[in-house]
């Protein structure tokens, strides 16, 4: 159905980090509220066929998008284009952000995963190390 209750919606672990994610799929698209704890989140990776949207909702994280490194917090709204490496260090948590990506694909949040080649370094980089 077109409506959702997000507390009423199942709570499942990301295959990605040590985050959790309530999801759902239309059909040009897949939402979802996502949360990682302090010192969480993805490795590094980029999504060749999905361009995807974020909107923080509370806490504060590390992100890199492309070569730039960012604090992210309450409020901002980040656009990541198609083939752009990203990830995030969550440094205030929960960190708990909405995101949209487009196209659905096959409905799952992470099935257009690739992790960066410098993954690691930039993991490292973000966690302040």
């Amino acid at each position: 159905m077109p409506f959702y209750k997000i507390s009423e919606m199942e709570t499942i672990p990301t295959a990605l980090g040590d985050g959790a994610v309530q999801t759902t799929a239309g059909e040009l698209m897949k939402a979802a509220m996502v949360t990682y704890q302090v010192d969480g989140g993805p490795p590094p990776h980029f999504h060749p066929n999905e361009e995807q949207f974020i909107l923080m909702l509370e806490g504060k994280f590390n992100m890199i998008l492309g070569e730039e490194v960012r604090v992210v917090g309450k409020g901002d709204l980040v656009h990541i284009p198609r083939n752009t490496r990203h990830g995030i260090h969550v440094l205030e948590g929960p960190a708990v952000f909405f995101h949209v990506k487009s196209p659905v694909g096959d409905g799952h949040m992470e099935g257009d995963y690739n992790e960066a080649a410098d993954a690691n370094e930039v993991k490292e980089r973000l966690a302040g190390r």
